[in-house]
């Protein structure tokens, strides 16, 4: 992003990273999330979220 014309000088990465992926038939599920994510956050955190699914999905993962 920073070499590219235009670019973002300030941009820089975080230290941790997440990349899930799902199939066609699971999309209209995630939309629904998706337009329902601020009233779902309500009740549980998005790093809840996080931590419940890399344990249901059997990933290590640093807490920190």
């Amino acid at each position: 992003m920073k070499q590219q014309d235009g670019g973002t000088p300030n941009f820089s990465w975080q230290a941790g990273y997440g990349i899930f992926s799902l199939g066609q038939s699971q999309l209209p599920a995630l939309l629904k999330y998706i337009d329902n994510q601020e009233e779902h956050h309500r009740t549980k955190s998005f790093k809840e979220e996080l931590l419940e699914l890399l344990e249901k999905y059997g990933v290590d993962y640093d807490e920190n």
